[in-house]
């Protein structure tokens, strides 16, 4: 079981959904970030069917996940849902998978003295020992570093900001261009309407003896670590130990708002995006 300490869900806009959501349940937590192609029409409700999928897992995790073992599981049995939803109201156009919302996840669970982690893309678990060593899981600082440099090529390519580059014809056709390429390779692992996805989901154990710290954040708030190179991951932990996650998020919306809006220092597809992070005691 969790203890939860503290959690904190910025929205990136306050024109825009909130994309990303956070719980704990059970022996179970998790952190998701979701997206869907720019431009595409909601169907599951008036703004976002991404907003919809990070809502609907959330609630579907924390009713099933108090009699859950298997993580992957419990993914796959979710996605199977949130599938059949949406296809019951999706018109026949939407059977193509670059207008399906799509997402990155932290899943993680205690199994005795330790942390079983499953992850889809840049979502970052943060593990403190009760001894203060920090460990990072994920993939979230290698995917970083590949997304800087692809918005630094953009946007100097279009012309736009962080605040209008998802809007340029470049950034579109690169954006399809990947999506495509994930489709035909059938490597797709994102959470979504694709329950098969489930199998590959990034797997990790690492020990989680009593006391041990877990912080799940989504790319907006580990940007403070793997982006705008504030702070360590250790000094992170810190920080959210004895300041908060509420105050870590508006030091992001700072640094992305008054210190770099125009994506120089920090190349991003986003001005700022959404920020969520749960922070829990093994």
């Amino acid at each position: 079981m969790f203890t939860v300490l503290d959690r904190v869900s910025l929205a990136g806009s306050i024109d825009k959904a909130n994309e990303d959501s956070c719980g704990a349940s059970g022996d179970f937590a998790w952190v998701i970030d979701t997206s869907i192609f720019p431009g595409t029409s909601p169907v599951m409700n008036d703004q976002s069917d991404a907003a919809w999928l990070a809502g609907f897992a959330n609630e579907r995790l924390s009713e099933l996940a108090p009699n859950a073992h298997d993580g992957t599981a419990l993914i796959r049995h979710v996605m199977e849902e949130a599938r059949r939803v949406f296809f019951q109201k999706a018109p026949p156009e939407r059977g193509d998978f670059m207008t399906w919302p799509v997402g990155a996840m932290s899943l993680v669970r205690r199994d005795r003295d330790d942390l079983d982690v499953r992850t889809f893309a840049d979502t970052t678990v943060f593990v403190r020992w009760p001894g203060g060593e920090v460990v990072t899981v994920g993939d979230a600082p290698d995917l970083r570093q590949f997304e800087m440099r692809k918005a630094a090529e953009l946007l100097k390519a279009s012309g736009c900001t962080p605040k209008n580059v998802n809007e340029s014809v470049q950034f579109r056709n690169w954006l399809a261009g990947r999506r495509e390429r994930q489709k035909e390779s059938g490597a797709m692992a994102l959470l979504g309407l694709d329950p098969t996805a489930a199998e590959r989901m990034r797997h990790a154990r690492v020990p989680c003896p009593d006391g041990t710290l877990i912080l799940l954040t989504s790319d907006g708030f580990s940007a403070l670590v793997d982006l705008y190179r504030r702070m360590s991951a250790a000094d992170l932990m810190e920080a959210a130990l004895q300041g908060g996650l509420p105050g870590l998020a508006e030091l992001a919306r700072d640094i992305e708002t008054k210190e770099d809006p125009d994506g120089i220092l920090f190349p991003r597809f986003k001005l700022s995006d959404d920020a969520t992070a749960l922070l829990l005691r093994a």
